[in-house]
């Protein structure tokens, strides 16, 4: 321990390699060649792969109108799951005899799935300022497509042009039904509303037919009408009013005259009897039975009626009481009140017509409110669905034109941009990377199994050590003394040494021979790339 502490020199760093040279070059040889072994023993893994573009409608979003939504993100992962489907995917291994070595050993779904980690799906994208918010946004404007297999150069590009061709086939077909499912799925809505508008239109000319007389259009004739019919009732009232005055004259002069001529002499009772008669029907026109003057004037007809019957009952036995009248004013008196008493009746007909026809148009006026409620109802239902149905229309037109545009490919497609070529060298395994690595560990192997050496090692090699280690002065330092033997192992040794040096300079241009091609490779690609 004490040594440890005490400060090393130069001189003593060396002496140390010197000392552990074996300790620190067998680890490190030992990684190395294991490193150099693995990576040349692994398989070499081909890579192709096709930039594809996501390309927008050449006729502007203005004019036409694409139906296919989703951002190109969603319809690549749905175009994705369509395309690593397992029933593709064998048929692309059978077809090109994919993962041979596999067979008997895997599973079929073993198999696909690792063909789909062998299939890399990566998204280019852009910042552009979205045209809405005036904000820039990341945008998909490409991606690549790759495979990786042990198979060789052609085989691997061969399959990843075959799932080049799958991604633009599977995005025409998901954009085409799109497209179509759109256009079907509005010409059912249409065909629904259309028959929806039919029924509406039966239900409503219906609706009309039944309350024709109610409905808010004939509002104005029925108030007319009704007016019509409450100045002709009034008309009806004045003249009722006339002809029942009029029927009230010829009654009273009727009383007055004297049917026969032989009665034209009468007594002071049967006149004063016509007087009394002829009061009564003035006052019972204008008064009721109850009043004092009408039970009066009965009352005194009553009485007169009473003396002029005892005075008939004297008259002689063969006169007729039954004769008809023969007095000519009598006659025509009677016939003109039969004639008002008619047109009274007449008039009374007329008036309970009208009374009729009034209480029809009242009903039909206040029916209207809610006749006119429960057909705008139904009005506008209908003209809803009417203009549900020229919206769908303007639709659906839209939706062929969009339908044309995909089958042309007007619209948003993708372009092979740069097709999988031909791998000129294995994308893995990246065998540099594997012996640099190798070197590293050996490296740090090497320097710990030398360090783990020197600190469990007890020896003195220093006098200074042995000093502190006796407190006694060193008087003197014997050199190391060689036998044949030592010698013999020294040489042997060096021969080691010899040929773990070419070892590593073999290492070391593999490593240079690698790093030329990679170098080579990335120069080519850049060329190609930059012109």
């Amino acid at each position: 321990m004490e040594r440890e502490q005490q400060e090393l020199t130069f001189k003593d760093y060396m002496a140390i390699i010197k000392r552990r040279k074996w300790q620190f070059l067998a680890p490190f040889a030992v990684i190395v060649l294991a490193a150099v072994v693995v990576a040349l023993a692994l398989p070499p893994v081909y890579r192709s792969e096709s930039t594809i573009l996501i390309e927008e409608q050449e006729i502007p979003a203005d004019y036409v109108m694409s139906t296919v939504t989703g951002y190109a993100e969603q319809r690549l992962q749905v175009i994705n799951q369509r395309v690593m489907s397992s029933s593709q995917l064998l048929d692309i291994i059978k077809r090109y005899n994919l993962y041979a070595d596999y067979a008997g050993k895997w599973t079929t779904e073993e198999i696909v799935e690792k063909m789909r980690e062998d299939i890399g799906l990566e998204f280019i994208n852009a910042e552009v300022v979205d045209k809405r918010t005036g904000r820039p946004s990341s945008v998909t404007i490409a991606f690549t497509l790759s495979y990786e297999g042990k198979e060789p150069p052609q085989t691997v590009q061969n399959v990843a042009n075959v799932l080049a061709s799958l991604f633009l086939e599977e995005n025409r077909k998901v954009r085409r039904k799109q497209v179509t499912e759109t256009s079907l799925f509005f010409e059912q809505e249409l065909e629904k509303l259309k028959k929806d508008v039919a029924e509406k239109t039966r239900a409503l000319a219906s609706f009309k037919e039944e309350h024709v007389n109610e409905l808010p259009e004939v509002l104005q004739v029925n108030m007319q009408s009704l007016n019509n019919n409450e100045v002709s009732a009034e008309r009806l009232d004045e003249q009722l009013r006339s002809l029942r005055e009029k029927a009230e004259y010829l009654e009273s002069q009727l009383a007055n005259t004297a049917p026969k001529v032989e009665d034209l002499q009468k007594s002071a009772d049967e006149q004063k009897l016509d007087a009394l008669r002829v009061e009564l029907v003035s006052l019972r026109a204008r008064y009721s039975d109850s009043y004092p003057d009408v039970i009066k004037a009965k009352a005194e007809i009553k009485e007169l009626e009473a003396r002029v019957a005892a005075g008939k009952d004297k008259e002689p036995a063969g006169t007729a009481a039954g004769d008809l009248p023969d007095n000519p004013a009598y006659i025509s008196l009677a016939s003109q009140l039969a004639g008002v008493r008619s047109e009274i009746q007449s008039v009374l007909n007329q008036k309970k017509e009208f009374e009729a026809k009034a209480d029809m148009y009242r009903r039909r006026i206040s029916a209207t409110p809610e006749v006119e409620r429960r057909y705008k109802s139904l009005l506008n239902d209908l003209e809803a669905t009417q203009r549900k149905i020229a919206d769908l229309t303007a639709k659906l037109l839209e939706a062929k034109v969009a339908e044309g545009l995909e089958s042309e490919q007007k619209g948003e497609r993708f372009t092979i941009i740069d097709p999988a070529r031909l791998p000129e060298k294995p994308y893995k395994p990246n065998r540099l990377a594997i012996v640099l690595i190798g070197m590293v560990l050996g490296l740090g192997a090497g320097i710990g199994f030398a360090a783990v050496a020197e600190f469990a090692d007890r020896a003195v090699y220093r006098p200074s050590d042995l000093v502190e280690a006796t407190s006694y002065p060193v008087l003197a330092v014997i050199p190391e003394l060689v036998t044949p033997e030592e010698k013999a192992g020294r040489t042997r040794r060096k021969w080691m040494f010899a040929f773990g040096c070419v070892v590593l300079f073999g290492v070391a241009a593999l490593l240079f021979h690698l790093f030329v091609m990679d170098f080579n490779v990335l120069l080519a690609k850049l060329q190609r790339r930059f012109g």
